[in-house]
């Protein structure tokens, strides 16, 4: 065979790849070793029991709102002051940090790590590696339960941003909620019922203990919920919804606009000012008109109130109730409502209410009467004290600390007294 320059190049090439391929098939060996290393790694954690752990450290039996609370604000003030006196601030974290998860190896997970120790959601060590171990899922689940965030154990974007905010304005924030809370405390009885705004959360107290504790949904910021003192004295069984003025013309005419059909796919029907129902197609909606009338959702599993209403006194025209929308008690940020207050799980905390009226009310009879159509307006024989609050950092007996966003601005205006409701 002639030897040119195109037989050179071609045997050279085939040479090498013989060589090579070797080489290739090793890499490829070591990749399937390190994956399956990688997976074995990540099964061996208890993420389950990591996240079971964060919530029993963040969700202890002391109220938002107590004087318990109080004195470990002060504790925690001491500790952030000392940390900012000698720091200024913790390090920002860096754009690697962001998506980071378990089985991960990223320098970015080594900084992770010396953050969430001066956090406190990590022991302290002298030396730490770059590896999304187990010591670390366990902190960056901790750091989302007191955050008030879905506890995932990656660092999301929700993580990510809580994790951005500086040693400082944290320390503000404990420093003016420490003020609400001691004015809030002394009007406190035995038994009482908080919503904390920014945590969107339903606390159920007695004897200085929650007895319950639930996910809420809360007022938009531009429909805020109120921060009131109120008694609640009814609760009403499958209820009929009437629609607020403020509703219909927000929303129920672009509703109609958009979807002519709304009002009968939800059972609402509109009545006149004598009482006489009229159909959706009798009211021009390219105007305001609707705002004369007032529209009724009848009950049922679409009543925008669910199964339940809770009455308490005030003057906004607000409430809690339950709601076909289980799913947005699921979410990080719940603040969707036109000021009323949703709660999940609904049914303990009625029975809890109910308790002195006799009955033998119990969360699993409440259900059946509401599966089985019961309508009916029960009077609290004893009317328990509520409180929404607002309340963005707070710190329980274990010394966790916890922090929400200042969604009504409250805090960026220095707001400590919120007078009576």
């Amino acid at each position: 065979m002639r030897l040119n320059r195109r037989n050179l190049l071609t045997s050279m090439a085939a040479l090498s790849a013989g060589l090579a391929m070797p080489a290739i098939v090793r890499a490829e060996e070591d990749n399937f070793w390190d994956s399956l290393n990688k997976e074995k790694r990540i099964k061996s954690v208890d993420q389950e029991g990591n996240t079971a752990t964060a919530k029993s450290l963040v969700d202890t039996i002391e109220p938002i709102l107590s004087y318990d609370t109080s004195y470990n604000l002060q504790l925690a003030i001491q500790n952030y002051e000392a940390f900012v006196a000698a720091n200024g601030s913790w390090e920002a974290p860096t754009r690697e940090t962001f998506g980071l998860k378990l089985g991960e190896s990223r320098r970015a997970a080594a900084l992770l790590k010396r953050r969430l120790m001066i956090n406190g959601d990590m022991p302290l060590e002298k030396r730490v590696n770059d590896e999304f171990d187990a010591g670390l899922d366990a902190a960056v689940r901790l750091f989302q339960a007191r955050h008030g965030l879905v506890i995932n154990g990656a660092v999301d974007e929700a993580t990510f941003y809580a994790l951005s905010v500086p040693a400082d304005y944290r320390l503000n924030q404990l420093r003016l909620n420490a003020q609400r809370i001691e004015q809030w405390a002394s009007a406190l009885s035995d038994r009482y019922v908080v919503v904390n705004i920014p945590a969107a959360m339903v606390e159920a107290v007695e004897g200085a203990q929650v007895v319950q504790r639930h996910n809420s949904v809360v007022g938009k910021v531009d429909r805020a919920t109120p921060i009131l003192n109120s008694k609640i004295f009814q609760v009403k069984f499958n209820p009929y919804w009437t629609v607020p003025k403020s509703i219909i013309e927000k929303d129920m005419i672009k509703y109609m606009n958009e979807d002519p059909e709304y009002l009968t796919k939800f059972r609402i029907r509109i009545f006149d000012g004598k009482g006489n129902e009229i159909p959706p197609t009798a009211i021009n909606w390219q105007t305001t008109e609707a705002v004369k009338y007032t529209f009724r959702q009848d009950p049922g599993g679409e009543n925008s109130m669910g199964h339940c209403k809770i009455d308490f006194y005030n003057k906004y025209d607000v409430y809690m109730h339950d709601t076909p929308q289980k799913a947005l008690f699921g979410e990080n940020a719940r603040f969707h409502s036109s000021g009323c207050m949703r709660c999940e799980n609904i049914e303990e905390l009625v029975a809890w209410l109910l308790r002195d009226n006799g009955g033998g009310w119990t969360p699993e009879s409440v259900m059946a009467a509401w599966e089985q159509g019961m309508r009916e307006d029960i009077k609290l024989d004893v009317q328990i004290p509520i409180h929404t609050t607002y309340i963005t950092a707070w710190a329980n007996r274990q010394g966790t600390v916890s922090f929400r966003d200042d969604v009504y601005q409250f805090d960026a205006q220095g707001i400590v007294s919120f007078g009576e409701g």
